[in-house]
């Protein structure tokens, strides 16, 4: 697989906009990531300029991230990076935006504490309703 795998360190920009679809739960949010150095002439650390993400979760994840996390919250993103090029607009612009289709999510624990609640998972195997129905 030629994907490329980024893992980010940031804040969450926007509210969780979390939707069922027909594919299963599906859900996304901006993701503020602002590079920090040490600025020699000020002597003193800055903040360089802030790149935002759109962060695609699905499935399981799109669900405990719309139960676990809010606006302005610290995490650590990890998933497969997709640059998508617009067509140019009426004035000839053209503008390309970053997503990350996540595949791990968690709040930065370098920031803070989090307290970690397994999922209890109460579906009934789709072969187990299979092997009834033939009975």
């Amino acid at each position: 697989m030629n994907d490329t795998q980024v893992t980010l360190v940031g804040y969450v920009a926007t509210q969780i906009d979390y939707k069922e679809t027909a594919n299963g739960p599906a859900a996304r949010f901006r993701f503020a990531v602002t590079p920090r150095y040490y600025d020699r002439k000020k002597e003193g650390w800055a903040d360089g300029t802030t790149s935002f993400y759109t962060v695609w979760a699905r499935r399981g994840l799109a669900v405990n991230l719309a139960g676990s996390v809010s606006v302005g919250e610290p995490l650590v993103v990890h998933g497969r990076l997709r640059v998508r090029e617009a067509p140019p607009d009426t004035e000839g612009n053209r503008w390309f935006s970053a997503e990350i289709d996540a595949t791990s999510i968690g709040h930065d624990l370098n920031r803070g504490t989090a307290a970690f609640r397994r999922v209890v998972r109460t579906d009934v195997p789709l072969m187990a309703n299979q092997k009834a129905a033939v009975v």
